[in-house]
């Protein structure tokens, strides 16, 4: 007989505030590069393509790094894993500041892509542990919802303000660093492994003896056409992410100051859409959701790329396009992954949809984008982004419904 544990409420709340603040520092160390851009490009000789090979290298690691260590996650824990994933990526973010030109840029994002793979599905399967099953969803989604926050809401605004008082753009990256050494000692006192008091209401275990297996994985649909319309969704906010502060700067003539405003509306567009686009699934199911979110966001960019340089209009729109991708990211690694995953492979599933998306639509994506920009202009990188976003409309059409709610409302359906 299976053993249950009784629910930690004081823990659930510890847990998931201390994965969430991870989650988002290790957004503001991933993103901190974008607004930096505009100061670093001088210094050290670097071009449009470079930024999109810089964004593209660290979308690579970390997609090829969350599909294997969600396996291994799921294998030896999640502190293993957690927190020497979290002082890396801390470290190599001050670690930035001393790079001297594209190779050694190219380097530091590349490892720290390894560690950031690492922390995301370990870290999106500890919150779902930790949390009560009626609070799973929101959880998952508030936990990933500090990741567009700090990464793309407040790291604009932090370097934008930091280099009006610091020497040149290396000390930003240096104070970087700080939070996230910071937080890796709290994750140390709390952060429990799962089967001591934090499974109540998770799927079974496999049995004893039992292999994990990727082609049991691979065999649910969903999370095929999860890791479909992530890619879809990716392509548009990480090509979003990464060209639209040089986008405001050099095609609009935006202002730094001006720039850093605009640019804060993906993170706190993100920052809603996360928990409210899952949350709403709960309700009207995940099908409905990703299809709705789809078209929002596609209709959101066309207006975005129609709109003059008027810094709120821009900022206004942009938060839409952000709330709805983001949405769909947390939506797809949250409960439609966890749903899909075969007993004792969440995270693995978590893994699998966010590290395939990262490596097409997060990885390939942004290096395209830095080609289209370098050789035909930077105002054409954002169709490259639509174009990303209506596909997903489509590939969403498919996706098998497995909300709990729109479940079983549709099995009393067939029983009457």
């Amino acid at each position: 007989m299976a053993r249950t544990y009784a629910h930690d409420t004081a823990y659930e709340w510890k847990a998931v505030t201390i994965l969430a603040l991870g989650f988002g520092l290790m957004g503001l160390d991933r993103w901190l590069l974008a607004p930096m851009f505009p100061f670093m490009m001088k210094d050290l000789d670097l071009s449009y393509q470079d930024l999109g090979l810089l964004i593209g290298v660290l979308s690579l690691a970390w997609g090829v790094f969350s599909i294997t260590m969600g396996r291994v996650s799921d294998r030896v824990g999640r502190r293993k894993v957690l927190i020497p994933a979290a002082i890396a990526f801390s470290c190599l973010s001050g670690l930035s500041g001393l790079a001297t030109g594209l190779i050694s840029l190219m380097l530091i994002r590349t490892v720290m892509g390894v560690a950031e793979g690492s922390f995301c599905p370990a870290s999106v399967a500890a919150a779902g542990e930790a949390s009560h099953p009626r609070r799973r969803g929101l959880n998952q989604g508030l936990q990933q919802s500090a990741f567009p926050l700090f990464g793309l809401g407040l790291a604009p605004i932090i370097a934008t303000q930091l280099m009006d008082v610091l020497p040149s753009w290396h000390y930003v990256f240096f104070l970087s660093a700080v939070p996230g050494l910071i937080l890796a000692w709290f994750m140390y006192k709390v952060i429990r492994e799962p089967g001591k008091g934090v499974q109540a209401g998770l799927p079974a275990a496999p049995a004893a003896g039992a292999t994990l297996s990727w082609k049991e994985l691979l065999r649910r649909r969903n999370l095929l056409l999860a890791v479909g319309s992530i890619l879809c969704a990716m392509t548009g906010i990480f090509v979003v992410g990464a060209m639209v502060p040089n986008y405001l700067t050099d095609y609009l003539k935006l202002t730094p100051q001006q720039m850093g405003l605009v640019v804060s509306a993906i993170g706190i567009g993100g920052f809603f859409g996360e928990f409210a686009v899952p949350g709403i699934s709960d309700f009207i199911g995940r099908r409905a959701a990703a299809f709705l979110a789809f078209i929002g966001a596609a209709l959101a960019l066309y207006a975005f790329i129609r709109t003059e340089a008027s810094p709120w209009a821009l900022f206004g729109v942009l938060l839409v396009v952000s709330f709805f991708c983001f949405g769909l990211l947390a939506l797809m690694t949250g409960p439609i992954a966890t749903e899909a995953a075969p007993p004792g492979m969440v995270a693995s599933a978590i893994g699998t949809v966010s590290g395939l998306g990262e490596i097409f639509g997060g990885g390939v994506a942004p290096v395209v984008a830095g080609y289209i920009a370098q050789h035909h202009g930077i105002q054409y990188t954002l169709y490259l982004a639509l174009g990303g976003i209506a596909l997903g409309t489509v590939v969403s059409l498919f996706l098998k419904e497995t909300a709990p709610r729109k479940v079983e409302a549709g099995a009393q359906a067939q029983a009457s």
